[in-house]
């Protein structure tokens, strides 16, 4: 079962740019998926798209097993997004700002409004902010009074596109804890980012996105497992080391002043350890190093990533 399908869905300007092309998503219920690229590789319109905002030029997709955008009245109010930021009155307190975006919903219960109201304020941390003006909240604030207004009825899935955007540290932590939060509540999520600590230590699964197409998709464990490690050697013997690590089948071997080094494939470290001690290798240093999700999203994408928030 997933929370969010799509097959062949793909999006092309009028100008002819090809902004989503072809893209396959798969995000299973109750994982917290990140969706990441670089900006400008897509992931904004494929959220509008996803949520009805914008129309697919081709291809389908499904929230909650029903087709977008046909299905929007049926499935809409079991979802939750933000989209491109929060839109709010700058003059309204926080809670009077919920009330009007809860009484813009149709199918919410006007009687349970206040209720609703302080619940989700409780649930992002900003009770003692309920009677603040929007204009005196800090960014982090503003991006959880926005998550708040996701979380006014129970949801099945939320949407965020770039919620740590512009936000200082302090701020990024708390959107992190939040999602973490909602998740653990059995609720699936959606991130869009280009911010790989988000990754690291919230998301469960992974889509990247380069230039309108989905590189990789699946758990974050399973990306990982695509870097191959490499061996390195710390040895005054460099070309020596290299003679060994070669005989032993091992690829990709490299020399430094220092060092040597390669992809350690399926041989066992402690192997190729003992077969240069063996050798006569003066082994100063021995280690398996594998590649950082840095360098993993660098190499799918073809472009750098803010490491951190």
């Amino acid at each position: 079962m997933t929370a969010i399908s799509s097959a062949g869905l793909t999006k092309r300007f009028r100008g002819g740019q090809l902004a989503v092309d072809h893209i396959d998503l798969r995000v299973p219920n109750g994982s917290v998926y990140g969706f990441l690229g670089p900006n400008g590789s897509g992931k904004t319109t494929t959220i509008r798209m996803l949520l009805g905002l914008a129309f697919a030029t081709s291809g389908q997709a499904e929230l909650l097993g029903v087709p977008m955008p046909d299905g929007a009245n049926r499935v809409l109010s079991r979802v939750g997004s933000l989209v491109e930021g929060p839109a709010f009155y700058p003059f309204l307190s926080g809670r009077d700002n919920l009330a009007r975006y809860d009484a813009a919903d149709r199918t919410a219960d006007p009687r349970t409004m206040p209720a609703r109201i302080a619940a989700a304020l409780d649930r992002v941390g900003l009770g003692s902010a309920a009677r603040k003006r929007y204009r005196h909240y800090s960014l982090g604030m503003k991006q959880r009074l926005a998550i708040a207004a996701s979380l006014l009825r129970p949801r099945e899935l939320i949407i965020l596109d770039e919620p740590t955007n512009g936000l200082d540290p302090q701020g990024t932590r708390e959107v992190r804890a939040l999602i973490r939060q909602i998740a653990a509540d059995g609720t699936t999520v959606f991130v869009s980012s280009h911010l790989l600590a988000e990754v690291e230590q919230v998301c469960t699964h992974v889509g990247v996105m380069r230039t309108g197409r989905l590189v990789f998709q699946g758990p974050l464990a399973e990306l990982r497992r695509t870097g191959a490690a490499r061996v390195v050697v710390h040895t005054a013997d460099a070309e020596g080391a290299v003679k060994v690590l070669t005989s032993l089948g091992l690829t990709g071997t490299e020399a430094g002043p220092d060092e040597a080094s390669a992809a350690l494939g399926d041989a066992e470290p402690e192997r190729v350890c003992a077969e240069l001690v063996h050798a006569g290798i003066g082994v100063r240093g021995f280690a398996v190093a594998a590649p950082s999700l840095e360098d993993l999203f660098v190499g799918l994408t073809g472009e750098g990533f803010d490491v951190d928030g």
